[in-house]
């Protein structure tokens, strides 16, 4: 199991403002060797424990070519900017695609939040 600690880093608040998932972004290193796609994670920061999704790579959609990895926390509002936080890669849900719109995208996000809610639970 992959695991990560990085601090959270500004990003253009798309996954929150366009997507409705906001996101914790973190810097990809090609020595991470982290598999492109999307996550079911476990994270945490000095207090406490979350579940959630990571995406892994570029957001074509948006423009953007730098990889990064983008974690959406179940049920977190808070703000994580320049705080560390430790994530698992715990369960690869799906490859990387690409989508042509907002909309399908957003319909794969809450899919992708449906498959790891269950199988964080097991």
């Amino acid at each position: 199991m992959k695991e990560i600690t990085r601090k959270v880093i500004f990003g253009d608040k798309l996954g929150g403002k366009i997507l409705g998932f906001p996101t914790a972004n973190l810097r990809y290193y090609k020595k991470d060797k982290i598999k492109f796609g999307v996550w079911a994670i476990l994270a945490r920061d000095k207090n406490k424990k979350y579940k959630g999704v990571a995406f892994v790579g570029s957001s074509y959609i948006f423009g953007r070519k730098k990889p990064k990895i983008e974690v959406h926390l179940f049920n977190f509002r808070k703000n994580l900017y320049g705080k560390k936080i430790n994530v698992k890669f715990v369960k690869y849900l799906r490859k990387f695609k690409k989508f042509n719109n907002t909309k399908s995208l957003i319909a794969q996000i809450e899919e992708d939040c449906k498959k790891a809610r269950k199988y964080l639970t097991v």
